[in-house]
């Protein structure tokens, strides 16, 4: 099984999600997102994955969520992509990837649901 973690090293539950996947045996690809932000193409998809649209991605409490003024209703999904892709600290983490299905670790145990471990 491929598994991906979009992870940050200094985020408590990416940290707690990535040891949950090596305790049970697997180690993912891990991609730093805030070193290697997804492009709009790759985000799509993971939104797609997740089932959520791209405010429901964001991280609220960031000051450039704030600073950018992104709170407002008339912005595109297309603009909050690309503040995403420009501000990659606006994206909740983690995100785990396997087998073309994705989950938020919000708690970490959630990433469980997508992985088939016997």
């Amino acid at each position: 099984m491929t598994v991906t973690i979009y992870h940050n090293p200094r985020c408590s539950k990416s940290r707690q999600t990535l040891q949950l996947l090596r305790d049970r045996g697997i180690e993912p690809t891990i991609i730093e997102y805030l070193k290697t932000p997804p492009d709009a193409k790759q985000l799509r998809a993971i939104l797609n994955m997740l089932g959520l649209s791209p405010r429901e991605l964001m991280r609220k409490k960031e000051p450039e969520y704030r600073d950018l003024g992104l709170d407002g209703d008339h912005l595109t999904d297309e603009a909050l992509i690309e503040a995403m892709i420009s501000h990659p600290r606006l994206m909740e983490r983690p995100i785990v990837i396997a087998e073309g299905r994705a989950a938020l670790g919000r708690p970490p145990e959630k990433v469980l649901e997508i992985l088939s471990l016997s």
